[in-house]
């Protein structure tokens, strides 16, 4: 089944729950700090462009690349009602492609987390140091082992709107640390009658020591790094973790 298909045309209504706006204004203190005040920022899985939208606002040119045409679909949308002038690329984060380099790359909400094999997220890793500026900047999240294991793994979810409902299965395999979301969708039509969809997700819990790994084969330095909740120090419980890594040389 493909990922973010039918999902696409509600995943906004299901995330409104996603503090866009704290992990924007986080994104912001940190390019702050570095000057990084205007210029291209490419926003790596970019989705439905709500993180993509906010920085625009901000002033930046952004670029936004997610590997979902429905998804950047509704990305277009948004683009369209409000005027930004925003360039959206349909592209597999493993092999994307940039007309030149870039003074940030940002990847928030867990996208990194598709992909399954450390070679690939590696390759992920030295197209990102490719594409950034000499000593850009790389922001990223990534959900923990602890987050599979202990709060989706073996659960099920379930959420009634008005417009649509989902019930959300997960499977985690410890061993091969993937979790599997099993997703059925109930979406409201025209007709006020509600038709079906099913998606199936896969992510792949990393540990600390494989992503830094990724960040040193790609030559980058890892700068920071802090739970991406409380932006205090990581602890075991730790769900998300909040990853600054620097552009050192290609």
């Amino acid at each position: 089944m493909e990922q973010y298909t039918n999902f696409a045309k509600v995943y906004d209504l299901f995330m409104d729950n996603v503090p866009y706006d704290k992990w924007v204004e986080q994104i912001k203190d940190i390019l702050y700090k570095e000057n990084i005040k205007d210029g291209l920022i490419c926003d790596l899985g970019c989705g439905t462009g709500a993180i993509t939208e906010r920085l625009a606002n901000l002033g930046y040119d952004m670029i936004g690349i997610d590997n979902s045409y429905d998804m950047l679909d509704v990305a277009m949308e948004k683009k369209y009602a409000s005027g930004n002038d925003i360039l959206y690329l349909c592209q597999d984060m493993r092999e994307f492609e940039l007309y030149g380099t870039v003074r940030a790359i940002i990847s928030r909400c867990d996208s990194l987390n598709y992909i399954r094999e450390l070679s690939e997220l590696k390759e992920v890793f030295s197209w990102v140091n490719n594409y950034l500026d000499p000593n850009g900047l790389f922001i990223f999240d990534m959900n923990t082992e602890y987050k599979y294991q202990n709060i989706l793994g073996d659960n099920t979810f379930a959420e009634v709107r008005e417009q649509a409902s989902f019930i959300w299965e997960n499977t985690y395999d410890i061993d091969k640390r993937i979790n599997e979301y099993d997703l059925n969708l109930f979406i409201r039509l025209e007709d006020d009658n509600y038709k079906r969809f099913e998606e199936r997700h896969v992510q792949k819990a990393y540990t600390f020591d494989e992503i830094l790994s990724a960040i040193d084969s790609s030559n980058m330095v890892l700068e920071k790094y802090m739970d991406a909740d409380t932006y205090g120090d990581i602890s075991e419980n730790t769900e998300r973790i909040l990853f600054v890594a620097r552009e050192k040389g290609k």
